[in-house]
């Protein structure tokens, strides 16, 4: 923690604001209005017409934004109430990425609501639009009704094709809440991830693009919007000399200090992104030509994502050392450092797991103190949400089985990458 945030968590204890609100607070808001509102314009080159996209429309001026930034406690809190304030309730139905980490759609369950799963197209990884489509009409087939959210996710960063997602969206009606966790600063035809939907959900978890050790935020459409989220974030109290309740609210407010922490990190957020863009490129010249190793890019100019991971996928003929040992112990405690795992595994393998190439490299990468881990497993395929229905067409499973993510954060030096790199290449079998 640099000096920055000291300052500012000084200032909070200083003025005796250690609670769920105070300057800290306004003030991170603030700052993220200001990056998530601020537009970067293509360059011309790219919007001449000759984008893959072969839309030169797609690239005109995007309208000036007036989003508004309320800062919570999670971005797990963040995709609760924006479902909450999409009337998202008992018996209702969500169509959610399945190629994503949970937090996008245990919130769904929270509310006694249905995860519909969407499978995910080969460019970005991320919702299949076609999928998306077929899903919406056959949930109104079968139930008489519309799903009420559409949650894609910017899985490692990389932008979803929110184009595409919008215009079937706005013609059935659906709301889309964009899960930016992962793609803070990720942009679609220079505009910020999180600005497109009705409502973007931000995190701040200690791994993200910045943090405030903990904490999310959602990006609402305006002021108004954003009262209504802070109503429900802050226990549903109504405005009364005592404490009426009218409405189940819910203890999701930022603090003061975490706040602190974020303004600090504002200072130095084009800083991070640009590095992870830099770490991006550097495993991408240094992997280039190793066989049978492929890194995730950028499918047009109009994605730019912020790498918050490097990810790359391993060719299944490829041989790693140790490949025929993998899968043969039982894990029985945390793995990478993933906080919070205190059940031992049942046994050393599932039915939906990456080759053993890959097993083999994350065991080789951390007997060489590099956390390496694989892609997320595909919410359709694991075992709480199995009884859901899934629309699915193989994609996040195939990407699953062979993919593996490389560190990638403002610590990881360009030295770092180098001997990563380098152990990769050990490990595979001559």
């Amino acid at each position: 923690m640099s000096g920055r945030e000291m300052g500012f968590i000084k200032e909070a204890f200083d003025t005796n604001w250690v609670v769920p609100m105070g300057p800290n607070v306004n003030g991170f808001e603030k700052d993220l209005e200001e990056f998530v509102n601020r537009v970067t314009p293509l360059h011309s080159a790219e919007c001449s017409g000759n984008s893959p996209s072969g839309n030169a429309e797609s690239c005109a001026k995007p309208r000036e934004l007036h989003k508004a930034v309320c800062c919570l406690s999670a971005g797990t809190a963040a995709v609760h109430l924006a479902l909450l304030a999409c009337g998202v309730g008992p018996g209702d139905e969500v169509l959610v990425q399945s190629f994503t980490f949970c937090a996008s759609s245990h919130p769904i369950t929270y509310l006694g609501a249905t995860p519909v799963f969407i499978d995910s197209e080969r460019d970005t990884w991320n919702m299949d639009p076609e999928l998306l489509e077929q899903a919406i009409k056959d949930r109104m087939d079968k139930t008489g009704r519309k799903p009420k959210a559409i949650v894609p996710v910017a899985l490692y960063g990389m932008p979803y094709k929110i184009d595409r997602i919008m215009e079937i969206a706005d013609r059935y009606g659906i709301p889309v809440i964009e899960d930016a966790a992962e793609g803070l600063g990720s942009r679609y035809n220079g505009q910020v991830l999180g600005t497109f939907g009705r409502y973007g959900v931000l995190s701040f978890n200690g791994n993200k693009m910045i943090t405030t050790s903990g904490g999310g935020a959602l990006i609402c459409d305006d002021e108004d919007a954003k009262k209504e989220i802070l109503f429900y974030a802050t226990q549903a109290r109504e405005s009364y000399p005592y404490y009426q309740h009218e409405h189940i609210g819910y203890n999701y407010r930022m603090s003061n200090v975490c706040a602190g922490i974020g303004r600090g990190q504002m200072t130095v957020i084009d800083n991070h992104i640009a590095h992870h863009r830099h770490v991006q490129e550097l495993y991408c010249e240094l992997l280039d030509g190793v066989e049978g190793i492929t890194m995730h890019r950028n499918p047009a100019p109009e994605f730019d994502s912020n790498f918050w991971l490097c990810t790359a996928t391993l060719d299944p003929a490829l041989r790693i050392k140790g490949e025929d040992n993998a899968y043969r112990q039982v894990i029985t405690g945390a793995v990478g450092g993933a906080a919070g795992v205190t059940h031992a595994a049942k046994s050393a393998t599932t039915d939906c797991q990456p080759n053993a190439n890959v097993e083999a490299l994350r065991v080789c990468l951390d007997a060489a103190n590099v956390e390496a881990r694989p892609l997320w497993k595909p919410m359709h395929r694991q075992p709480v949400y199995s009884g859901c229905p899934a629309y699915t067409n193989g994609v996040s499973e195939s990407l699953f089985e062979v993919g593996i993510c490389l560190p990638a954060g403002p610590y990881v030096t360009d030295d770092d990458v180098r001997y990563i790199v380098d152990t990769i290449r050990q490990s595979i079998e001559s």
